[in-house]
Formats: C-alpha cells, structure tokens, sequence
C-alpha cells in the first residue's frame, strides 16, 4: 500500500466564476465596489463581504446537523451580547425583563466593554464595536449572574452610585470652568494665578471593580474557546486587553474580473397595486387618466463578468488556535480536518447575499476550481493582470471571457508548478459542462485530479 504524502501547511483555492447583472457589494453610495488592476478598471467583491458569507454558511450547516462541522461550537458575530444574556435571564431564569438588561448591561460594562450613548434608545444597550464570541456566551453570562444574583446585584447598586456621583462631579467642573471663562478679563493672564481656584480636584469618583469571580466568567464566556469558526477566521477584541485574540487561519483575497468592468445603471419601475386596479376598473377615460404613471421610479447599478478568486487555510495556524483554546491534539487535529473541509465547500458554494431576491446571485456555482498544497500561499492574479478581450479568436479576441479565463488559470498553474516541487495534490473541480469539455481537450497534466465533489478538493 503506498502511503500519501506528507500535507504541506497551506492549502490553496483558486475559483473562476461568470455573474449576470448582480450586485453582491455595494460603497457608501450604493454603487458597485472597483479596482484599477492592469491599467483598467474591474468590479471588485471584497474580501469582507467574501468571508462573513463563507463563516456564516459553515456556521448555518453546523447547527443545522448538517457537514463535516454538525456538533461542534460555533461562533456569533455582534453588538448584541448584553441583550442576549438578558433574554437568558428572563426566559431561562424568570427574571424581570428591566432587571435583567441593566445587570448585563453593567456586568459587561465593568468588564471592558464600551456601550453606546445611553440617551439613545437604540444604542444603548450595544457595544461599540462587535464581539465575535461563541454562540453560547450569553447563556453562559446569564448562568453565573443567576448563580450569584445577591451579590452581582449588591455590586450593580453600587456601581450605579459611583457612576452617578463621577457624572455629577463631572457637571459641576464643567459648570466651574464656563463660570471661570464667563468672568469679565478671564481672557486676561493675571500675573498670579490661584492653583486651588482655577485645577480641576485631582481626586476623582472611583468605580467599584466587578468582582473578580463575575469578571472571569465574564472573560471565559467572551473567550474563543473550541468556537471553529473563530480559530479559522481570527477575531481582534481591543477593548478588554486579557481576552485573548486570535490570528486568522484563512486569507482571503478581493475577487476581481479578469477582464475591464463595465456597469449597468438598470432604471426600473415599481407598480402601485391599488392605482392600476383603479385605472383598471374606471368607468371613463378622465378616470383612467387620474390613475396614469408609476408608483415609483429610480435607477439601481447592477454588474457582470467572470470574477478570479482566491483564498488561503494556514493548516499549522488552524491547528494552533485550537489547541490554544484547550483542545487536546487528537481533538483538535480531528476538528482542524473537518474544519478544512467545511472551509472548501463553503468557498465554493458561498454568495454575499446583497440583493439576493432580486438578482437570484445566490444561485451561481464556480466555472473552475482549482486546489493545491504548497509551502508557502500562492495568488494567481498575475494571470489576469491583461485584461482578458473577448471576441472572436479569428480576430485575435479570446472568446468568452469564462473558458478564456479557466485557459489561462490553468496555463499559469502548470507553468508554475514545473518550477516550484512544494506544489502538490492540485485537483480541480467545475460545474460548468462547456468547462468540463476544456479540461478534455486540453489534457491536463498527471498531477492534476478531476474531482466531481468540493469536498474532494481537499485530500
């Protein structure tokens, strides 16, 4: 039996996809997010918009009971934690809905968190900045503030006390200093000036620590732990320096069209139901006319082209954030296989879902994908720094821009791997049948495998 070779420690994926007249991401503006590549301008789909649609489908299938992932703890990305842990207080543990809110609220307040202005409705009870955590963190919170309600509480009041008192020592130095500026010659530099009249008390009203216990479970609960998705993708929490960050074992690179962008400004008209049935049911022409014309009007921007993407899994990093979050080495080289696969499949069949109802993006399967090993990452845009012109061959155009582009991907591969011997175990998958047809006329080399499945991209 012949032993399969050693796996390198980076896994690369490649893909070529055709779109039609959608818009998967859009700027501040609501028009189609680009690039200058090559000299010419090409739609571009970040890499942002990339990854929370693959993190999401993996995440979406794991709890489900679905794929490689089925079981395991998942992340959530969000501004809502307070707001989670108080509905676990109330549904899980009976606690009045106001009480609930302001205990989490100030519990995670303590612990580092930064809330939005509590004046306004909206924000007030979300952080500042999102928090990727595992989905059971609010659960977890709520758990231990009901474990230790007297004394959690006890805290609370005397959390809201301190607070109080720094706001109105805040409002009496301001008002100090405006009475000081308001005085008549306060623009005037005295010759001596009084220190005690004039500094702000160097003493200030301190709040009182959480206590230790609930902080820790705090910092537990909001920690990564065996969360997969969080020790694929990373997460950065500056606001509490002791909850531990985590570096990313997935890159992942804007996609962009392999040849110059051109954009569609799609005006469209929007029915109103009551006044055509009107217009449809009026007994004279001065009625109908009354009835006449759109119930609104306006302009979208929509794109087309064949996209080149590409992504990277740093194997060792994967496996390191795991074992990092407590996981034994068997656990977590089990978890990092399974995370591998789950990884391939949502890169090939993930979509950001901007748009989805209305242009259907969502429905869209790759051309060609391309998977292989290496030592070290490799991107293959260089094979589309000149724009791919389509036309006729005959005419020195490269015919469509799809199957031109899955030419020169796969050229550019070959001419790579005969000059680099970390590559290895490139397999290439399509859903394409025109594709499918290219890959047999074109012969691909020995080391390259057609597989009929995403999973099997991945040894």
């Amino acid at each position: 039996m012949t032993e399969a070779p050693p796996r390198s420690q980076f896994l690369s994926l490649h893909l070529i996809e055709t779109l039609a007249a959608v818009l998967p991401v859009r700027d501040e503006n609501g028009q189609p997010k680009s690039l200058v590549f090559g000299g010419v301008e090409r739609h571009m789909i970040t890499s942002q918009a990339r990854r929370r649609a693959e993190r999401v489908h993996a995440r979406d299938r794991a709890n489900a009971g679905r794929g490689a992932l089925k079981g395991r703890s998942m992340g959530v990305r969000t501004r809502e934690w307070a707001l989670l842990a108080a509905r676990e207080l109330e549904t899980v543990h009976g606690w009045d809905k106001d009480r609930a809110l302001v205990t989490t609220r100030a519990v995670m307040e303590a612990s580092g968190l930064k809330f939005g202005d509590p004046k306004k409705r909206t924000v007030a009870n979300l952080t500042k900045v999102l928090v990727f955590a595992p989905s059971d963190a609010g659960a977890r919170i709520a758990a231990h503030i009901a474990d230790r309600a007297a004394e959690v509480e006890e805290w609370r009041e005397t959390y809201f006390d301190a607070q109080a008192r720094a706001e109105a020592a805040k409002k009496a130095r301001r008002g100090a200093r405006k009475k000081t500026e308001a005085q008549p010659g306060a623009d005037e530099a005295p010759e001596e000036v009084s220190t005690a009249s004039t500094a702000e008390p160097s003493a200030t009203v301190a709040l009182p620590p959480l206590p230790k216990a609930t902080r820790d479970a705090v910092l537990l609960a909001l920690a990564p732990r065996d969360a997969v998705d969080i020790a694929l993708y990373g997460r950065f929490l500056a606001e509490i320096p002791d909850s531990p960050n985590v570096d990313g074992a997935v890159q992942t690179g804007h996609a962009f069209t392999v040849h110059e962008s051109e954009q569609m400004e799609d005006f469209y008209a929007a029915a109103d139901d009551a006044k055509l049935d009107r217009k449809r049911n009026a007994l004279d022409f001065l009625d109908a006319a009354d009835d006449a014309g759109a119930g609104m009007t306006g302009y979208q921007s929509l794109i087309s082209g064949t996209f080149y993407r590409h992504a990277v899994l740093d194997r060792v990093q994967l496996r390191t954030n795991l074992r990092v979050a407590g996981m034994a080495e068997d656990e977590a080289e089990e978890a990092a296989s399974e995370a591998e696969t789950e990884f391939v499949i949502a890169f090939v069949e993930a979509f950001p879902e901007a748009k989805k109802n209305s242009t259907a993006s969502t429905g869209s399967l790759p051309a060609l994908v391309l998977a292989f090993e290496g030592e070290r990452p490799y991107n293959y845009a260089s094979a589309f720094q000149r724009p791919v012109e389509e036309g006729p061959l005959s005419t020195g155009g490269e015919g469509p821009a799809g199957p031109a582009a899955v030419r020169r991907l796969l050229r550019h591969h070959t001419f790579v791997s005969r000059r680099r011997d970390d590559l290895r175990t490139a397999r290439v998958l399509t859903y394409d049948p025109e594709i499918d047809a290219l890959l047999g006329e074109l012969g691909p080399p020995e080391s390259l495998t057609v597989v009929e499945r995403a999973e099997d991209l991945t040894p």
